[in-house]
């Protein structure tokens, strides 16, 4: 398989390079030269299948190029050996939980994928992994690489802009984990990232790359979310619509990317906080990033999301067809607090502030079109807001013992302001 910019299609890597380059040398993230199709009698036989079944087959048929039977296998197992169950919340609603991975957040299944991929691909190569994080990047980051050798990790926060929970979870590890914590918001972390890729004399002293949603090995294995979706719902007779809460909006890609490939989805719902760029783009005005807005759902506060150039790949340019296929929504805090509330009277389930704003993308979706079948994701465990959610739920909710065991660990920080000649500085003293 061979993958090109988004900046340009005649600039093609092989996996190897797209991988452990991260990002093009134009800055564009890379794409599947060839988007397969998968058989229609796979996609009906999917019930029948175990996740990591349809793992097989989904990956397969995007890297069965550039890797053996044997090592798709690998690569699946070792990243879907935790559950995604499918839960009823509301007739014909259905929660996808994704938090029930090592830091209950459903970025560790890219997380796994993506360090277990760079290991077949290094070489014995030393290469420092940037990741910027607005919260649960970090944290699935650090633990899906926590001791892999040839791995040197470099996470970049904004300073008093992530939960607690979340901070420990990348902050208390030591080894080959470093962070390093901004004067800034999470725009200013993922600007010195970028940054750092672009410097050409820096990136002939040593090898960089990502693990952010830019990088395509951390990207693709998100599809795999809604082909599973698919497979466990109870009525396929019905159009399916997918509600995405997004920041950097590579989950939401990933879903369209799974739709490309066969998945039968109707319609795809961009949920966001006040970080509405895209929803403002999706409602006709001209994309335009804006600084960052702070919210409780963190993990969105997102101003110039990275994975909208993959949107438009996607959809071949065509703004019509995007603006056709994707409906946009966002919430404040105040009524993200007030569903989260009433999710919990009604149903008895607690939603973590990102589901809560997903679940708020569907439930207007479906007031707007009936006969749907709706899946929102749930993407966070809802200890990891602690506090916000017991104050919105009027209830106290109990850690699950690997939370409450990162709490325990002592922080390692190292600050930096929040200048690009800093943050390089900082780099090349490693050398």
């Amino acid at each position: 398989m061979k993958f090109y910019s988004t900046n340009n299609i005649h600039i093609t890597v092989d996996l190897q390079e797209a991988v452990i380059k991260g990002l093009a040398a134009d800055k564009g993230l890379y794409m599947p030269a060839i988007i397969p199709s998968l058989p229609s009698d796979f996609i009906h036989s999917m019930a029948d299948l175990t996740f990591n079944e349809i793992g097989y087959k989904v990956i397969g048929s995007l890297l069965a190029d550039d890797l053996s039977d044997e090592q798709i296998k690998d690569l699946v197992d070792h990243t879907l050996h935790f559950d995604a169950p499918l839960v009823e919340v509301g007739r014909g609603i259905y929660a996808l939980e994704l938090f029930h991975g090592p830091t209950l957040a459903f970025k560790d299944f890219g997380a796994r994928f993506c360090s277990k991929l760079m290991s077949f691909l290094l070489q014995e190569k030393n290469v420092k992994v940037l990741v910027a994080t607005s919260g649960d990047t970090g944290s699935a980051v650090a633990n899906g690489f926590y001791n892999v050798k040839g791995v040197e990790v470099v996470i970049l926060y904004p300073k008093g802009k992530v939960s607690s929970l979340q901070e420990k979870q990348f902050t208390t590890l030591g080894g080959n984990i470093t962070a390093l914590e901004v004067e800034g918001n999470f725009d200013d972390c993922q600007r010195l990232v970028k940054e750092a890729f672009a410097d050409r004399e820096l990136n002939d002293q040593m090898l960089l790359t990502s693990a952010n949603s830019i990088n395509i090995a951390r990207w693709i294995p998100q599809c795999l979310y809604y082909f599973y979706a698919y497979s466990r719902l109870p009525d396929k007779n019905r159009a399916i619509v997918f509600s995405v809460p997004s920041g950097n909006f590579g989950n939401l890609a990933a879903g369209i990317l799974a739709e490309r490939m066969g998945l039968p989805v109707s319609f795809f719902v961009a949920a966001t906080n006040l970080n509405k760029i895209v929803p403002d783009y999706l409602g006709g005005f001209p994309y335009s990033a804006m600084p960052s807005v702070q919210t409780i759902s963190n993990s969105m506060d997102v101003g110039n999301p990275s994975n909208f150039p993959r949107l438009l790949a996607l959809y071949s340019q065509d703004e019509v067809l995007l603006r056709d296929s994707v409906k946009g929504y966002f919430y404040d805090d105040e009524t993200t607090k007030d569903v989260m509330k009433k999710v919990k009277e009604n149903f008895g389930y607690i939603l973590d502030p990102h589901g809560a704003v997903a679940y708020l993308g569907l439930k207007d979706f479906l007031n707007d079109k009936i006969g749907y079948a709706g899946i929102f994701l749930e993407t966070a465990h809802p200890g990891k807001f602690k506090e916000t959610v017991e104050k919105s739920i009027g209830e106290n909710i109990v850690l699950p013992e690997r939370l409450s065991a990162f709490m325990k660990g002592e922080k390692k920080v190292i600050s930096i302001d929040n200048s690009y000649m800093a943050f390089r500085n900082w780099l090349t003293n490693l050398l």
